[in-house]
């Protein structure tokens, strides 16, 4: 028996705010969270603006004990965060530390993008160059290991079943999420946190201005340097941040009274093999109508009940062959063309946290009845000009709104594609 999955508790520390309130008041404003960092003009980047959450010290102090913040880096502090609001917006209770019990029918799967970095670089090469390998303590390993992150939750929530770290480059959240689903589905566990979290630091970020993809034009207006779908875009943001789902079999849900935001109807991840154009840096167009096609049939839809689409749209040259692979796989043109978004527009590419984030965005639309604008895509891209219907400029209040599909596609030509439907007793 396939069991249905929903979502029943949501976490998120994003660039324009944290917490779903202040995450959805921004959403609906079309609040930026995309700041000038005077660290990257002393470092000589050409992209000198990034999405950063703020106020994160005290919220860390405010959540965790000191000798638990020694071994947190940045990268696992954003998901730790997450997880317990998560948890929390779910109902559920936090464990003591000195309980004995497990919960073995929950677990988690949180990636990164590229992870610990800021540990390597500020901690570790400095230290192990100068000598200095005894000195460096005992909580190295754990912070840059890739599964420190996934393990570090597994033991604040005392989770028993899968605890596990993936990372699939800017697909990595939306994986997260098919996987958790499909653990669900398979009844192998009742209840998953699933999502992504990736630190700020220029180390993380230097590898992509060094390949002159981030936006380098709006340095001096950081709130207008994030364009997708847009004639004037100039390259991607680099952003920040966590967010974690919380899905969870219906049956269970129900049997505790959960609140249920939405329901996962479905997913698909594949890859376009390097081939017919895909690449490293660049999708197989096929493999990316693929992966959106067979997450359809998975949901058990059709492409016409897609209503509004949340897409990958990193404000590159890529954004307007997005939307080819879109009306191509969905096969609807213009005139009937779904809603097109991109959070991106407001927080900047969370590599590794972007998905995960995006579809807290996605679950807070269907459960509350909006779609947040794309901010700064008025001057549409002439390639897609003809869609410019299907872009919100302002935010849209759509109480009938029910299914929304969630697009990422990242590095190494790989893709996924996620089906949320609002949730309907």
């Amino acid at each position: 028996m396939k069991r249905r999955v929903v979502i029943t508790g949501m976490g998120v520390i994003a660039p324009n705010g944290h917490g779903l309130e202040e995450y959805e008041a921004a959403l609906r404003e079309g609040r930026s969270g995309i700041r000038y960092i005077p660290e990257l003009k002393e470092l000589n980047f050409a992209c000198q603006v990034g999405g950063i959450p703020q106020g994160v010290e005290a919220l860390r102090e405010s959540y965790f004990v000191p000798e638990q913040l020694v071994s947190m880096n940045e990268n696992i502090g954003y998901a730790a965060i997450s997880a317990i609001d998560a948890w929390k917006d779910a109902g559920l209770t936090v464990p003591s530390f000195d309980s004995d019990e497990v919960d073995w029918d929950s677990g988690i799967i949180v990636g990164s993008g590229i992870g610990g970095m800021d540990t390597i670089a500020n901690v570790v090469v400095p230290m192990v160059n100068a000598g200095k390998v005894k000195r460096m303590g005992s909580s190295i390993v754990e912070q840059v290991m890739n599964s420190g992150t996934s393990a570090r939750v597994g033991g604040l929530l005392a989770l028993g079943n899968q605890v596990t770290s993936n990372s699939s480059a800017c697909s990595t959240g939306n994986e997260a999420i098919f996987e958790a689903m499909m653990r669900i589905r398979n009844g192998l566990a009742k209840r998953m946190l699933a999502g992504g979290t990736e630190g700020a630091s220029p180390h993380i970020w230097a590898g992509f201005d060094a390949m002159r993809v981030l936006s380098k034009k709006f340095n001096d207006n950081p709130e207008q340097a994030s364009r997708p779908l847009s004639a004037s875009a100039a390259g991607f943001v680099p952003g920040s941040g966590g967010a974690l789902l919380l899905l969870e079999d219906l049956e269970t849900a129900q049997a505790r009274g959960a609140r249920i935001y939405a329901e996962l109807l479905g997913g698909h991840v594949n890859c376009g093999g390097h081939r017919m154009g895909g690449s490293m840096t660049a999708p197989n167009p096929e493999g990316v109508k693929r992966c959106i096609r067979a997450a359809i049939a998975d949901a058990a839809i059709s492409a016409q009940d897609i209503e509004a689409i949340n897409g990958h749209l990193t404000a590159t040259f890529a954004d307007p062959y997005e939307v080819k692979n879109w009306t191509e796989a969905l096969e609807r043109g213009p005139e009937t063309f779904p809603y097109i978004q991109s959070t991106k527009s407001m927080i900047g590419h969370c590599l590794g946290a972007a998905g995960a984030v995006e579809c807290v965005a996605v679950v807070l639309e269907l459960y509350k009845g909006f779609l947040h604008p794309s901010v700064n895509s008025s001057d549409v891209h002439p390639d897609i000009a003809a869609f410019s219907k299907s872009i919100p400029q302002q935010a849209l209040e759509c109480p009938d709104l029910k299914i929304i599909a969630k697009a990422g596609f990242g590095f190494g030509d790989v893709n996924s594609c996620l089906i949320f439907k609002k949730w309907e007793e």
